[in-house]
């Protein structure tokens, strides 16, 4: 194909006056020339043609991000990698000790096997006259309780949640249970030491109450602050119906709960039932009521660790609370009122002691960070039902965000067997970390 071109390039080259070019050329000579020049071009795109589809099969197999590793096999071992270069000075002063770590997805994908862990503070403050209080007396200044929680997902089929409360004296395990929530029949089924389901106030935790202090009747009557918790078994069921939500709880304890229950054999076991219904009366106002029964023995008849008596105590109880947040209107007011009323039967070797107690409370927020309560107690003691202790108090508190607040609490206490307490509570609680919601 060469020596075509260059006899072409030469015919072209030559001056008009020289002799291969002296006549003229013929209309055959003219055609064949082209005939050879249409050739080569097509010969030239076919090639070119060629040449563009051989470069895009090229281009599809190369991978620009990760070029392929040349296959070379080392002569020698690897020299081991180098760090920075620190100061004798920066050594243990933050300078790198070695590599340095990588974040991203694998330091995200390894917290999936951590659970959720929170701290939260409370912190109590009060004020009043010297021996104003005898029966319940509050330090000046306390740590009332620091609880720490470890909540996570243990497998598709359950999950579990332990509850720690550190106080001044010492630690204790507040609450740790792990819940089945699939198991059949629509049952909700828990196992471990939890809050029993009896009442309102006897499920919270101290930092969640919307008060300083529990209410006299559930000091009185159902065990204190710590109140029915203990170790057992929960099964909980919704209860269809086409009027409103309902949920009926059963509950197996060990049978001992502080003074309220006390186990002297195996087979002493605590019971605990709940009913519980709920209907929306409108699109800002809900409705929540509830009854409730437990039965244990209780340690009015052990002497010498041994139960002579065999005397049980039975609580009865139904609570009611309103809800009011107006959706247009709902990050800065709304209401929520809170009653229970319980009756303590309670089996001792003077003879049975009837006590009835109940408390009414209502909380309104004003703006958007301010709440502002008040509450009523009156309250039979369980082990002598002819003392009665009443109670008041008024309730401010400021939320500066959802992990902090302040509290301020008038409380005026009758008591059956002291003078009249008035008392001045301060509460700052605080909380770091992930902690899970609370039950509505």
């Amino acid at each position: 194909m060469k020596p075509h071109v260059l006899a072409l390039l030469l015919v072209f080259a030559m001056p008009p006056g020289s002799e291969g070019f002296a006549q003229t050329p013929t209309v055959a000579e003219i055609n064949a020339l082209r005939a050879q020049i249409d050739a080569l071009k097509a010969e030239y795109d076919k090639r070119l043609q060629a040449l563009e589809r051989q470069f895009e099969a090229l281009q599809g197999q190369t991978q620009p991000a990760q070029p392929a590793p040349t296959a070379q096999t080392p002569a020698t071992a690897p020299a081991p990698p180098q760090t920075a270069d620190v100061p004798a000075g920066a050594q243990g002063a933050g300078g790198p000790a070695g590599q340095l770590p990588v974040y991203g997805g694998a330091t995200a994908g390894s917290k999936i096997f951590n659970p959720d862990i929170a701290v939260i503070g409370d912190f109590l403050g009060a004020a009043g006259a010297a021996g104003s209080n005898n029966v319940n007396p509050d330090p000046a200044l306390t740590m009332h309780e620091s609880e720490a929680s470890f909540q996570a997902i243990v497998d598709p089929y359950a999950r579990a949640d332990f509850f720690f409360s550190f106080g001044e004296q010492g630690v204790n395990l507040e609450e740790g249970y792990l819940t089945f929530p699939a198991i059949p029949g629509g049952l909700l089924v828990r196992a471990g030491k939890m809050r029993a389901a009896f009442g309102k106030v006897n499920t919270l935790h101290n930092h969640v109450l919307p008060w300083t202090d529990r209410p006299l009747v559930i000091s009185n009557l159902v065990g204190g602050e710590d109140g029915i918790n203990d170790a057992g078994f929960s099964a909980a069921r919704l209860i269809p119906n086409p009027w409103i939500f309902l949920e009926a709880t059963g509950q197996v304890f060990r049978g001992d709960s502080n003074d309220l229950f006390t186990a002297s054999k195996r087979g002493d076991l605590s019971y605990v039932g709940h009913l519980r219904g709920y209907q929306d009366i409108t699109e800002s106002t809900n409705i929540d009521i509830g009854v409730s029964y437990s039965r244990g023995h209780n340690g009015s008849g052990i002497v010498n660790n041994s139960d002579l008596g065999r005397f049980r105590t039975a609580l009865y109880g139904a609570d009611a609370t309103v809800r009011w947040r107006p959706l247009r209107r709902a990050i800065y007011h709304s209401f929520v009122g809170r009653s229970e009323f319980i009756w303590s039967r309670r089996g001792q070797p003077n003879g049975v002691q009837n006590a009835l107690g109940y408390y009414f409370s209502g909380d309104y927020q004003f703006a958007r960070r301010w709440f502002a309560g008040i509450r009523y107690d009156r309250s039979k003691r369980a082990d002598e039902a002819s003392l009665t202790d009443k109670g008041q108090s008024a309730v401010l508190t400021y939320w500066p965000s959802e992990f902090s607040q302040v509290r301020g609490q008038y409380r005026r206490t009758q008591y059956a067997t002291g003078p009249t307490a008035n008392e001045f509570l301060m509460q700052f609680q605080f909380s770091i970390g992930a902690h899970g919601a609370h039950p509505f």
